[in-house]
């Protein structure tokens, strides 16, 4: 029997717990987290802002309740300390004061992540508005129903970014997107590809303000105006969102860090302290893109790692496969989806990489309802490998991306997929679909 103690209740925390309660039943499981919920799908926050749901229920798929009822002892609103990782004991503090004192066996690190708050003049003002938890949307959803708050600015164009975009004009506002760099989306997609979102997001009112740095927000007491080094936009509630960095205090300079303070893992989610493991976005991930570690922070990684580090902690010693990073985005219906490297990315590594295009049709021409499709495949000059691909398209193109998911894991070349065995129906696809059309290009 161990004593297995999880820092933290969100995905990657509940994961690892239902793991080990479900798998090994001889342990003791105790876990601290410092939020009030667990397991609040961030994901949805934009969806519930935006009233494309009803509510907030669905945002949740598991609690304290259930987590003890197969066996944990959960410690709520109570954050930790400190670790002392040499006497393997765990300091926290309860929200009424009460101190906690656990030693354990075998320790999973859990922490997460927290926004990126740039330093810049007026951050503190009314109005200005982090999103990451439960809290935070339950807090914008009240405000907007003042209905002096009109005009909404973005701060940050990556996915978070534009989903609330979409959600703020959706309950009628004006909104303002503002990214220091060119684009929307630049850490996904080409230039080929995030134009055709910037496209849609113009095209559904919203104003962007790209190539544009924030210097100041101001106002008395709220926000009024945000300023950056090219222009002023009027802004009755400013979102903060340009990123999200690794909480990783209780690694106390003691725990290996990535460049980004990610604590670094290997393949069974091991630090470099021995029965310390870290899972979710505290941690590093296998990305076989680039076939090295790397930081790539999404939900689905962290359960896949909660689950690794589990099996790991009671015994059981099993390898992440690595990831490559697979996302997606759907606004006002425009789909885009990507995994692994972009061109763009590549040649920053010093790949020798080129890509492959292809736009046609989904479905045959005679069928009436149609969508056109966009695909670029990025691969290896020298060995062919798939590296990437990114896709475009208002037709529910999604399971596509899970193939070029797998041919990347296994390193699958280019030419492979020039003559894959892809069905064909026309209510589904074209003979020769738009996979095997854009490998055929391929020089």
């Amino acid at each position: 029997m161990s004593k297995i103690i999880v820092i933290g209740a969100n995905h990657a925390g509940t994961a690892a717990l239902n793991t080990i309660l479900d798998n090994y039943k001889d342990n003791e499981i105790i876990s601290f987290d410092a939020n009030s919920n667990i397991s609040f799908l961030g994901c949805g926050m934009a969806l519930w802002i935006g009233k494309q749901i009803s509510g907030p229920e669905g945002l949740f798929y598991s609690t304290k309740e259930k987590l003890e009822e197969k066996g944990a002892k959960i410690y709520m609103e109570t954050p930790v300390d400190s670790i002392d990782y040499n006497k393997k004991c765990v300091y926290a503090t309860g929200k009424d004061g009460t101190k906690y004192e656990e030693t354990y066996d075998k320790l999973i690190l859990a922490t997460g992540s927290v926004p990126i708050v740039p330093d810049v003049e007026g951050k503190d003002l009314e109005n200005v508005q982090m999103v990451k938890l439960y809290q935070n949307a339950q807090d914008v959803i009240e405000k907007l129903k003042d209905e002096s708050i009109q005009n909404v600015v973005v701060v940050g164009a990556g996915y978070i970014g534009v989903e609330l975009a979409e959600a703020f004009k959706r309950c009628g506002k004006s909104v303002t997107v503002i990214d220091c760099v060119d684009t929307c989306l630049a850490g996904y997609y080409d230039p080929e590809f995030t134009e055709g979102m910037k496209k849609n997001l113009e095209k559904n009112g919203i104003q962007l303000a790209f190539g544009e740095t924030v210097q100041k927000l101001s106002g008395n007491k709220k926000v009024e105006m945000v300023i950056t080094d090219k222009g002023s936009y009027k802004a009755d509630m400013v979102i903060l969102a340009i990123g999200f960095r690794p909480n990783n205090k209780l690694g106390d300079g003691k725990i290996d860090v990535f460049r980004n303070g990610a604590f670094i893992v290997d393949k069974h989610q091991q630090t470099n302290i021995p029965d310390v493991y870290a899972i979710g976005d505290c941690a590093t991930v296998y990305d076989n893109s680039i076939d090295d570690f790397n930081y790539i922070a999404l939900a689905s990684n962290a359960v896949r790692s909660g689950i690794v580090a589990a099996h790991n902690c009671c015994g059981n010693p099993i390898e992440s496969a690595g990831v490559q990073g697979s996302n997606g985005i759907s606004i006002w219906g425009y789909n885009m989806l990507s995994t692994g490297l972009t061109l763009t990315k590549a040649k920053k590594l010093g790949i020798n990489a080129v890509v492959t295009d292809f736009e046609d049709l989904q479905k045959p021409a005679f069928i009436e309802k149609n969508n056109t499709v966009k695909i670029r495949i990025v691969y290896d000059a020298d060995s062919r490998i798939v590296l990437g691909a990114q896709m475009a398209s208002e037709y529910d193109i999604s399971m596509g991306l899970h193939m070029f998911s797998l041919a990347i894991q296994e390193k699958v070349t280019i030419d492979k997929l020039k003559l894959l065995d892809l069905f064909f129906l026309p209510h589904f696809n074209q003979p020769y679909s738009y996979i095997a059309m854009a490998a055929l290009k391929a020089e």
